[in-house]
Parts: structure tokens; C-alpha cells; sequence
């Protein structure tokens, strides 16, 4: 079955950096688009990035490009995120999943992103 598992979440001050990383299994993982999407208390789940199946073409929406970067391993089955200068309202649970920017059918369990001084 289709594993997702997310890591490398944590406490950071305002204007540092994490990378979180999302291990595959369960599928061809070379094969599909993948995205990070995320979900901050109250609100609604919000589309961070996306990456084609090669790696190539990565997208953001405006509210984090150019401090997020996403990238892929296919040969470790394995997402990443990397984040810099993070922003309170970058704080969230973030969640991995198969898919591109419209259509995704896996996410896994999330991993909690704090952003406080």
C-alpha cells in the first residue's frame, strides 16, 4: 500500500531554516508528481510546491517561492523540502503527497512545523 512518511519538523526561530524530508513506499515512486501541501490551525490545507516525476519544473505559489525549495531523490524514494527564512505564518503541519499542484490521491501523517522566537 502507498506509504507517505514525513520528517524533519520542528521548533525554528523566524528566519531560519528546516528541511523536511518524505519517505515513499508502496508505489513507483519515479513515476508520479509529488507534492508538499500544508495546514495551519483553523484553516484549510494549502498547496506549498510541486515537482514532476523526472524533478524537473519545480512550482510554489507566490507565498513561499523563492525561500522554499523542493527537489527529489528517485533513487532513495525520498521527497524533500527545504525552507529558509521562515515566517510565523509558515507554521503548519506539512504534509507530503502524491500528485501535482491540482490533483493529489496521497498524503501521509504530516510533520509539525513551529515558527516562534
Amino acid at each position: 500500500q502507498v506509504q507517505l512518511v514525513e520528517s524533519g519538523g520542528g521548533l525554528v526561530q523566524p528566519g531560519g531554516s528546516l528541511r523536511l524530508s518524505c519517505a515513499a513506499s508502496g508505489f513507483t515512486f519515479s513515476n508520479y508528481a509529488m507534492s508538499w501541501v500544508r495546514q495551519a490551525p483553523g484553516k484549510g490545507l494549502e498547496w506549498v510546491s510541486a515537482i514532476c516525476a523526472d524533478g524537473g519544473d519545480p512550482t510554489y505559489p507566490d507565498s513561499v517561492k523563492g525561500r522554499f525549495t523542493i527537489s527529489r531523490d528517485n533513487a532513495k524514494n525520498t521527497l524533500y523540502l527545504q525552507m529558509n527564512g521562515l515566517k510565523p505564518e509558515d507554521a503548519a503541519v506539512y504534509y507530503c503527497a502524491r500528485g501535482n499542484r491540482i490533483r493529489r490521491d496521497y498524503r501521509g501523517q504530516g510533520t509539525q512545523v513551529t515558527v516562534s522566537s
